[in-house]
C-alpha cells in the first residue's frame, strides 16, 4: 500500500464519519481521488466496515472475560454456527497451542456468564480469565515501521 493509503486509513480510523471533502483536505488529494482510493481499499478487503466503538461496561455489560476453549473434535465450537452468533461473544480467535480458540465475552452479570460457560462446555473445556480493566481497549492499525 502507498503512504497516502495509510494516511487515509489513519484518518478514517480516527473518525469514520468524516466526509470525503474533509478527508481529501487532510490527505492533500481531491475528493474524487480520495473516494476512489477508499473504494479500492474496501474492494481489497482492507476496510471491512465502519463501526461505533462501544464501551461494554457503559452499555451495561459489566462482566468481561477471555475464555480459552479446548474443544472435543466433532463438537468443536468453531463448527457451531448458532453458538458463534451469540451476542455475548464479542471476538473469537482461532489460536495455536493447546487451545482451539479464545473468545472475548461480555455479559451483564456473573450468573449470565455462568450460563455461557455451561453452554460452551458442550463443545469442550472452557477456561476463563476475568478482565479487570483494559488500558488499551482498541488501537488503530498503523503502518508498520520498516
Amino acid at each position: 500500500m502507498e503512504s497516502v493509503d495509510w494516511r487515509i486509513l489513519d484518518e478514517l480510523q480516527a473518525d469514520a464519519r468524516m466526509s470525503f471533502n474533509e478527508l481529501s483536505r487532510r490527505v492533500s488529494l481531491s475528493a474524487p481521488a480520495v473516494a476512489e482510493r477508499v473504494r479500492r481499499l474496501q474492494d481489497r478487503g482492507v476496510i471491512t466496515g465502519y463501526h461505533a466503538h462501544v464501551d461494554p461496561q457503559a452499555a451495561g455489560l459489566t462482566v468481561t472475560a477471555l475464555v480459552r476453549m479446548e474443544c472435543f473434535g466433532a463438537h468443536c465450537l468453531l463448527r457451531d454456527a448458532v453458538t458463534l452468533r451469540r451476542p455475548e461473544i464479542l471476538q473469537l480467535h482461532r489460536v495455536t497451542g493447546d487451545a482451539c480458540c479464545v473468545l472475548l465475552i461480555a455479559v451483564p452479570s456473573m450468573s449470565h456468564f455462568e450460563r455461557i460457560i455451561d453452554d460452551l462446555a458442550e463443545h469442550g473445556r472452557p477456561s476463563s480469565t476475568m478482565v479487570l480493566s483494559s488500558p488499551v481497549p482498541w488501537r488503530a492499525v498503523s503502518h508498520p515501521e520498516d
